[in-house]
């Protein structure tokens, strides 16, 4: 604790002593008659900032000094050991701070000391987070607010209350724990009811279209067919002309024809030699097979008609199964 102050040339202060003991000190006294430079001397001896403008009139600086009796295993005291300044042997620890005058008869520098070695000013600041709080008129508003007077009186109440409050705070935490574990069962659930909700109208659409094995296959090769109709016929019948010839005669040979040719003047000597023998009946297969194509392009050609009905139902048809593909 801080058991004395010294002060020196601040403010409205020449000098003063202020001794502080146990328990509540109160400082009284009318305006003006330097409260606020005993505050301010606390301030710069907790490595406050220092203002020249705070050195009394007509002096060249301003000095603090306090005292403060400490236990030995007090962390201010390694704080000030580790600093280089010394700790007497009943705990006191000493502390200073200089503040210069502004202008021509001073520099307005600040220097601080602890147990009696220069230290910078932060040293000040470090050892004041474990010497001293304190408590201004602005501070005390928050005494006005529920939380902080709630975490008074469960306090005040003990420590049995304190296990009690503890107990309740990790029951709260765990049953918001559960709550947002719920809340995501439910979110969970909600999304595969979702889910199912799209599997079961993409079931019906799917039994409402009821696609066949290969007949997206068949639609698209039918689709083709009736799209290039003219095309198709076109094709069909100058082949067959060109394996069967013209029905009025007019055409140059047929494919058929000289095959048939070429078997008979085969087949005229085959006796003579086997192996013109065999070529002849290869050759009369041709004809079988040149045969068996001209009457199916014919049939095909003939069944070959561009039907603008039919190839709007494959279209919408492969519409509608297209659509099952992308859903």
């Amino acid at each position: 604790m801080i058991e004395e102050i010294r002060i020196a040339d601040l403010g409205v202060i020449g000098t003063a002593d202020v001794t502080l003991g146990r328990g509540l000190t109160v400082l009284t006294g009318e305006t003006g008659a330097g409260k606020t430079m005993v505050l301010t001397a606390l301030s710069l001896l907790l490595g406050g900032k220092a203002d020249p403008a705070t050195v009394r009139t007509g002096a060249s600086g301003a000095s603090v000094e306090g005292r403060v009796v400490l236990d030995a295993d007090h962390a201010a005291v390694a704080r000030a050991l580790e600093a280089g300044g010394e700790v007497d042997e009943d705990g006191s620890l000493l502390l200073v701070r200089t503040v210069g005058a502004a202008g021509e008869s001073g520099t307005g520098r600040s220097r601080a000391f602890v147990g009696g070695r220069s230290v910078p000013q932060s040293v000040l600041a470090e050892l004041a987070e474990s010497l001293v709080t304190v408590h201004g008129q602005a501070d005390q508003a928050r005494l006005r607010s529920s939380a902080h007077q709630r975490a008074a009186l469960d306090e005040f109440a003990g420590p049995d209350h304190g296990r009690t409050l503890r107990e309740y705070r990790d029951a709260w935490a765990e049953r918001a724990r559960v709550r947002q574990e719920l809340a995501e069962l439910v979110d969970r659930a909600q999304d595969r009811s979702r889910e199912a909700e799209l599997l079961r109208l993409g079931l019906a659409e799917v039994e409402r279209v009821d696609p066949q094995p290969g007949e997206d296959v068949e639609l698209a090769t039918e689709e083709q067919r009736l799209a290039h109709a003219e095309e198709l016929r076109v094709a069909a019948a100058t082949a067959h002309t060109a394996l069967a010839g013209d029905e009025s005669g007019a055409e140059a040979a047929s494919a058929a024809d000289l095959v048939e040719h070429a078997r008979r003047a085969l087949e005229h000597v085959a006796s003579h030699d086997p192996a013109l023998a065999e070529l002849a009946t290869r050759v009369g297969e041709a004809g079988y097979l040149l045969a068996d194509a001209a009457a199916e392009l014919a049939a095909y050609a003939g069944d070959l008609a561009a039907d603008p009905r039919r190839l709007e139902v494959v279209n919408q048809r492969r519409a509608e199964l297209a659509t099952l593909t992308r859903a």
